[in-house]
């Protein structure tokens, strides 16, 4: 299973978990549930990192409420299980203009 459908999955599960890390950034950066949600419906995985533990995570990008975002999440890909780590708005000093690729 891919890593955009084992996220879909679930999402229609809903084993998708929220650290407390993620719930305060998203306060700090004024990124709503509701982005989240809706990144994670139509993502794109641009980075992976296969030796994160517990679980190998992935960065994923999409748009909330027409802005940028990235997530990071771990995803327990033998349950269809994701933690979401953190998100940001992506700077721009930073990543290319498609918001995939790093300078």
């Amino acid at each position: 299973m891919s890593v955009t459908s084992c996220i879909k999955a679930a999402l229609d599960q809903n084993t998708v978990y929220w650290k407390d890390h993620i719930l305060r950034r998203m306060r700090q950066r004024n990124i709503s549930v509701i982005d989240i949600l809706d990144v994670l419906r139509d993502c794109m995985v641009i980075e992976e990192y296969h030796d994160d533990r517990p679980f190998p995570s992935y960065l994923i990008f999409g748009y909330g409420n027409k802005r940028p975002v990235h997530i990071v999440v771990g995803i327990n890909m033998d349950v269809n299980e994701i933690h979401r780590i953190t998100a940001y708005i992506p700077d721009t000093s930073i990543w290319e203009d498609d918001y995939r690729r790093r300078k």
